[in-house]
């Protein structure tokens, strides 16, 4: 008898691993068409790396099981290679060929993919942009740990604590922007607001007459009831271009309510009595930074709202609360965006493929020994 044909040996060494293709070749064009596209987010995409089990599997499978010395003996092992393979002994490897092919559904389900949709609901709710001041000032530590990181985190809190505002923001130095339009999805403006840092834009100045124009106009089209403005600044208007007393009469127009909230405690050193020195000279103490408590009080009065004072991270997040007590709230329509699971469509064929791997593992192709 002769020795099988290389040709032969080549189709046997690699059967296994086409059969394996062939049956991950339609999951795999399936779940590209249906997993693609920017509305497709991978909550957790460090999973894929897990992807790799699945050649690793093929090798130690089809590669390195082979090698192994066999537990029965032949006398004859000659004839047994040179007798030609049936269509069965192509499928001999079937069952680990699913489990594979089940290994890697499972790689990508727990990559959890998610698509995000947006339907439309009626929520009972108010429209506020919060204009955070970034200048400088704001690096100042008379708040814990700093004003810019103690106004941050009481934001992010008070956006979690009302998921049915819709609520944008802006930023304001020597120029003011928008970091968020008006959203009900509170994890944009969440992670936006995460994005904030000193020096994101110039902050050698402080417009706060630029900040609430920029805020009004994200809201002078709303419908709601309740248009709100939150200004919270440590400062006083030194770089605007729009008079800030002239802004809240804009407000005043469009029914937009402006609550100020002066953060820090210069304002403290601005309105202690004066006192006298060791030489009997009268002084007063004055503030590391100029503050003018008299202009947000007139904006706020200006347009029905209410002006506050915040020199610590308590009195901070009381203000905040305080701001929506009395508002009326209206219904919204919005597009609520909603991320829907996709691992089920994953787990499900990655479960039959299991089942399928131990049925066949019992019938004509359960392994001898």
């Amino acid at each position: 008898m002769v020795d099988p044909t290389r040709k032969q040996r080549i189709w046997r060494g690699l059967s296994p691993y086409l059969l394996t293709l062939a049956i991950a070749l339609p999951f795999a064009v399936y779940f590209f068409l249906a997993l693609r596209g920017t509305d497709v987010h991978w909550r957790n995409r460090g999973a894929l790396v897990l992807l790799a089990a699945v050649p690793l599997g093929a090798w130690v499978s089809f590669y390195l099981d082979r090698r192994r010395v066999g537990t029965m003996a032949f006398s004859r092992t000659h004839d047994l290679l040179a007798t030609s393979q049936g269509a069965f002994g192509y499928l001999m490897h079937l069952p680990r060929a699913c489990l594979l092919v089940a290994i890697g559904l499972v790689a990508v389900a727990l990559a959890r993919p998610q698509r995000m949709t947006n339907d439309p609901a009626e929520v009972e709710g108010i429209d506020i942009v919060i204009a955070l001041d970034v200048s400088n000032s704001m690096a100042e530590t008379d708040l814990v740990p700093d004003r810019i990181t103690a106004a941050k985190r009481v934001i992010e809190s008070f956006i979690q604590r009302n998921p049915t505002d819709r609520i944008g923001l802006v930023i304001f130095g020597k120029e003011a922007f928008t970091q968020c339009p008006l959203t009900l999805d509170t994890r944009a403006v969440v992670g936006l607001l995460k994005d904030v840092r000193l020096n994101l834009i110039d902050g050698r100045g402080t417009a706060i007459g630029n900040a609430l124009g920029t805020a009004i106009n994200r809201l002078r089209k709303s419908s709601a009831k309740s248009k709100v403005i939150v200004l919270v600044t440590d400062g006083d208007d030194n770089a605007s271009k729009l008079d800030p007393r002239k802004a809240a009469k804009f407000a005043q127009t469009f029914g937009v309510k402006i609550f100020t909230i002066l953060i820090g405690r210069d304002t403290l050193a601005a309105n202690a009595p004066a006192g006298q020195d060791r030489f009997g000279n009268w002084i007063r103490p004055q503030p590391r930074y100029p503050v003018n408590p008299k202009l947000l009080e007139e904006i706020a009065d200006a347009t029905g709202g209410m002006p506050f004072l915040a020199t610590d991270n308590e009195a901070l997040e009381s203000r905040f609360q305080a701001i929506l007590d009395d508002l009326d709230r209206s219904k919204l329509k919005a597009q609520t965006p909603h991320y829907a699971e996709l691992y089920p469509m994953l787990i499900a064929p990655a479960l039959l493929l299991t089942l399928l791997e131990i049925l066949l593992s019992l019938t004509r192709f359960r392994r001898f020994p």
